[in-house]
Order: C-alpha cells, then structure tokens, then sequence
C-alpha cells in the first residue's frame, strides 16, 4: 500500500504541488492524505482542495498550551492514519511530543546546505541573503528528517546550487527553488520504497 501522507505548510505551497505533480507523473508513490495548515489565508489550502485532499486549519495560537495543541495533532493524524508527515514551507515548530511519536517519520526541506545557515529564524529569503553575506560559493538544498532543533536532524539528501557573483537574493532564491522541486520528492519515494535506514545521524541509502 502506498505510503499515508500529511502535508504541513503555511504559505504559498509551491514544494507541496511539485509533489502533486510528481505524483500525478507516476514518479512519486504516495497517498496524500491531508493537508494541515497554520494560517487560514495560505493558497497550499487551495492546491490540496483542488486534488481532493482534506484540509484542517490548526495553529498553536488556538490552544492554551503546547499540550493541547499536541494532543490535538496527533488525534487528527492518528485518525488519518498518517504514516509520514511532510513539511513543505510549515514555519511552526511542532510538538516535542508530536516529534518524539513521529520519529523519523517526518521530513523536512531547507533552502541550504545544513549545517551551515540554519537555525531559528534562518528560513526562506534569510537563507539567501546568510549566503550571500557570508561570500559563499556554493548553496544548495538539505532534506532532513525533523528533530526537536531547528534544522539539525539526519540529512537525507543534499543538492548544490552555485552562488554567482551578481546573485542577490532573489535571483539566487529562485535558482534554489528549482532545485528543491526537483529533489525533495526523492526524498520521499526513498522512505516509500523502504530504501532508507537511519544509523545515528547517518542516512544510508540501501538497494
């Protein structure tokens, strides 16, 4: 059976419909399942009704405490029977609790090459602009599985992006983008394939 899939996203869910297509191409096999979205006004809500996926609108700011929103989460995904939980641009920390059931079971995309230029408050165009501050040559994109640090759990996969002298942040940005379409679905078809084991923080691939 396909493997069960929860997408996570607060914005515009541009990964989330590369995954879409993918899938809709053959390449990627995996059920979509749900969609979970912290901000009601996010078009990621629209790409998932559009492929008749159910959508739930749930953010920590409608719970008293992390406890509840937790419990919350997990009822949700439990009754959906979700086997894998994809974050695709989701800019809220989960649960400890949620990432500690989820285990290597949940997948995350960042627009650089960890470990460098991540961590808190390090997402989207900041990444780019870390970049190109720093005066590095190279970027990239890291797979990761999630842990309860930003940005620090086993790399799954890695794709590099050359950073030219007349990049700015945007330009750079959409170079990068390109390659996170193109790569985190990858990603995913290799932990439904059963083709990926965790040893430590090693991610090793097997055939």
């Amino acid at each position: 059976m396909p493997l069960r899939c929860a997408v996570f996203a607060s914005g515009g869910g541009t990964n989330f419909q590369a995954l879409l297509d993918r899938k809709r191409a053959g390449d990627l096999h995996v059920d979509f399942v749900l969609f979970i979205g912290n901000n009601s006004g996010a078009a990621a809500f629209e790409r998932a009704r559009k492929n008749d996926i159910p959508v739930i609108h749930c953010a920590p700011s409608h719970f008293a405490s992390e406890e509840a929103y937790s419990e919350k989460l997990l009822g949700i995904l439990h009754e959906h029977r979700v086997e894998l939980i994809v974050l695709a641009g989701y800019m809220k920390k989960l649960p400890s609790e949620l990432v500690r059931e989820y285990r290597h079971r949940i997948v995350n995309i960042h627009p650089g090459l960890l470990p460098a230029f991540g961590g808190k408050g390090i997402y989207g165009s900041h990444v780019h602009e870390a970049v190109i501050a720093y005066g590095a040559k190279v970027t990239g994109v890291t797979v990761h599985f999630v842990d309860n640090e930003y940005d620090h759990g086993p790399v799954i996969l890695q794709r590099t992006v050359e950073v030219l002298d007349t990049d700015d942040p945007h330009t750079l940005a959409g170079r990068v983008l390109k390659v996170e379409h193109a790569s985190y679905w990858q990603a995913i078809e290799a932990i439904a394939q059963g083709k990926i084991k965790v040893e430590g923080r090693r991610v090793v691939r097997m055939e």
